[in-house]
């Protein structure tokens, strides 16, 4: 059977590969401290699984639903989105919709579904999430990547994403809060780029928020468009449930932007998956979204007595000098390179210094001292690491002494 060659150019998931494998280690016996996660360990709110349990009762919660999704949720995020977020699109110039999909995954899909013509250049941030590149070149678009780098908290430069806009970038996608450097961008980043964004009138702004309530440190978050409004008619705006609801699983991801070109995205959708779960939309109607903060509360503590514990377990090994300070969603970049570990490496191979050791220092991490990691080229960073942060207190703190006890090679 033949194969076709964007199908090809699809990787497995390192990520879940990775997972997979410490769950069968986990389940062989191994204690297995696993630092992949994607997702909060936790159940969702009582308040939204009571919701669930009502609409189980209905017939329409089996039943398609219109491919948009539902007109009152639709409503109801748009009105989510601008309360949270602090904007009015009523006064944006533009009428704005929203398209409910499988998941914030499955909305950024579509999205570029529906703009994408092959060749068409995307600028894409590192670190980014490691499915950003991969679903632009599904579509025979070419991503165009900013570099950023640790010295510099993983921001990067205006001048450096203009070079990548005056290359005739159709569109850029932006994440903050990031996965996976858990940071979120400063609100000074942020008006900078709003003045950059508009000396480019025909680029298109794809903003994933997926991660914006986690945000363990403050200030919130801040975006563009709070600065210019006016780009707001060229702005897509990606939330979903997986995250801050606590419901990956669930897949109910969104998008709000101009009807103009959401109109596509639901026919494009209509066509391909029909419409997002009804059982889940509906629930969603029922539940307070108010609640959200409340539930995030505790989780937010942890996330952040867990980013006391990243830095001060480096500096007690003597690795401060790959310490930044995180402050969104759940995730830290280990820069493998500034390590002993990597310097083993880099000796057994003859000197090669430019060589990505990533996948072979996290498998050989996880073999012999049982923590799983992520290898951080897919993300965008050769010869660095994930590790997420969402395990209880303890557990971390053990699996982060057992994981800097191996990168001073001891």
């Amino acid at each position: 059977m033949q194969i076709s060659v964007p199908a090809k150019n699809v990787a497995e998931s390192v990520t879940l590969k990775l997972n997979a494998k410490a769950v069968k280690m986990a389940e062989e016996g191994r204690q297995i401290y696993n630092l992949t996660a994607g997702q909060l360990p936790i159940k969702p709110a009582q308040e939204f699984i009571e919701s669930l349990k009502v609409e189980l009762n209905f017939l329409k919660s089996f039943q398609y639903g219109p491919s948009a999704g539902l007109p009152e949720l639709r409503s109801k995020l748009i009105k989510y989105i601008e309360v949270t977020r602090e904007i009015d699109f009523s006064k944006a110039g533009e009428i704005f919709d929203c398209v409910i999909s499988s998941g914030a995954k499955h909305s950024i899909t579509n999205i570029f579904a529906a703009m994408i013509n092959p060749g068409d250049k995307v600028v894409i941030l590192s670190p980014y999430w490691i499915s950003y590149p991969v679903i632009v070149q599904l579509f025979r678009g070419v991503p165009l990547v900013v570099k950023s780098n640790l010295i510099d908290g993983f921001i990067p430069s205006m001048s450096d994403i203009e070079k990548r806009l005056k290359e005739g970038a159709k569109a850029i996608i932006l994440n903050s809060p990031n996965n996976p450097a858990g940071i979120h961008y400063s609100a000074e980043w942020m008006k900078d780029l709003a003045q950059l964004l508009l000396k480019y009138p025909n680029v298109t702004i794809v903003s994933d928020e997926i991660y914006y309530e986690l945000y363990y440190f403050d200030p919130r978050p801040r975006y563009f468009y709070q600065f210019e409004p006016s780009l707001l008619k060229r702005t897509i705006i990606i939330d979903g449930i997986s995250k801050s609801f606590a419901s990956t699983g669930l897949r109910i991801g969104f998008c709000v932007g101009p009807k103009s070109f959401l109109d596509y995205v639901s026919r494009l959708q209509g066509q391909t998956t029909s419409c997002a779960n009804s059982l889940t939309q509906r629930a969603l109607l029922d539940f307070d979204f108010n609640t959200i903060s409340q539930f995030l509360r505790p989780i937010k503590e942890l996330l952040r007595q867990n980013s006391y514990t990243i830095r001060d377990t480096l500096k007690a090994n003597n690795l401060e000098k790959i310490w930044y300070q995180p402050n969104s969603a759940f995730y830290y970049m280990i820069d493998l390179s500034a390590t002993p570990v990597f310097e083993r490496f880099v000796q057994e191979n003859k000197n090669q210094r430019e060589v990505d050791y990533g996948d072979k220092i996290c498998d050989e991490l996880l073999e012999k001292y049982g923590v799983a990691i992520v290898p951080g080229n897919d993300f965008g960073l050769p010869n660095f690491a994930r590790i997420s942060h969402v395990l209880d207190k303890r557990p971390f703190a053990e699996a982060m002494e057992k994981l800097s006890q191996y990168l001073i090679n001891k």
